[in-house]
């Protein structure tokens, strides 16, 4: 008999792909990908972030992140300023376009999730996010 944490693992796993899946198509509608997706709702809250504070939230090398940063700029959503403290950083903002797209595209994406996330009652839903913030948490205190 296989134990519950293979089997919770894939169904895990599975789900991940299927939702991925649906919320990239749905984010294609405003040319946007998960990962840009991602800086968008992380600028929409805090305003002013530095890039390697940006790539720490994200988990993501800061290569990457300034690659997408800079299709982000390129697309008008986001701009780098200078740090006032720190003259080898920038610190990150939404355009007004950005921000703009970030007031419409989050809630509709929000509803979106909220729909594919509905076969679940709300306090499934709680226990869920309860039960998937523990694991994170352990993994995290593992991974160092």
């Amino acid at each position: 008999m296989r134990r519950p944490g293979l089997l919770a693992w894939l169904h895990l796993v599975r789900a991940y792909n299927k939702l991925h899946h649906h919320s990239m198509d749905h984010l294609k509608c405003s040319n946007m990908t998960p990962a840009r997706f991602d800086v968008l709702t992380h600028l929409s809250v805090a305003h002013g972030i530095s890039q390697q504070e940006q790539s720490d939230r994200r988990l993501v090398a800061k290569g990457n992140t300034c690659t997408l940063l800079d299709k982000m700029a390129a697309q008008g959503l986001v701009e780098r300023r200078p740090d006032p403290e720190d003259r080898r950083s920038y610190r990150l903002y939404l355009t007004e376009e950005g921000q703009q797209l970030a007031e419409t595209l989050i809630p509709s994406h929000e509803d979106f999730m909220q729909k594919h996330m509905s076969a679940l009652s709300d306090e499934e839903q709680r226990t869920l996010l309860t039960l998937l913030r523990e694991l994170d948490r352990s993994l995290e205190r593992h991974q160092h």
